[in-house]
């Protein structure tokens, strides 16, 4: 199978997961291997979209910004792929993601400490999604641990 997961592949992203700079060669140190192993595992991984995005986790208080959460459940009757293209095109959405359980969606918004600005991003992001049954928000005062494996 072309596209089976080794373990290296496993180790590789738990690594990446905790220091996203690690350079090759720190990787093949670290992972017992060559620089070569790891550039072509990374390039598989990237080449097939198990890697998705290299990024930086914010501590968006420090920065003077909140992390707001919303769960939506939307009604049966509304299509949620048609619902998505319109949240993706939001700059205060940060990640849009759907879910099987309470809510079909999970929106993370970021946005100002002024709660009065807050509620107006919310209300106007709410009034983007037709069909809502439900809608909880979250405030992440915080994130202890971000691990992805």
């Amino acid at each position: 199978m072309a596209n089976k997961i080794h373990e290296i592949d496993i180790k590789i992203l738990k690594l990446l997961s905790k220091n996203a700079r690690l350079t090759y060669k720190e990787l093949a140190e670290i992972l017992g291997t060559t620089r070569q192993r790891v550039s072509r595992r990374m390039e598989r991984l990237e080449r097939t979209g198990i890697i998705k995005k290299y990024t930086v986790i914010p501590d968006y208080n420090a920065l003077g910004y909140v992390h707001v959460i919303l769960g939506i459940t939307i009604k049966p009757s509304v299509n949620i792929d048609e619902v998505i293209p319109i949240l993706l095109e939001d700059d205060n959405i940060k990640i849009v993601q759907r879910a099987i359980g309470s809510h079909s969606l999970v929106v993370h918004i970021v946005g100002p400490k002024d709660f009065k600005e807050l509620e107006r991003i919310i209300s106007e992001v709410s009034r983007k999604i037709p069909g809502i049954d439900k809608l909880d928000i979250t405030f992440v005062t915080e994130t202890v641990k971000f691990e992805v494996l």
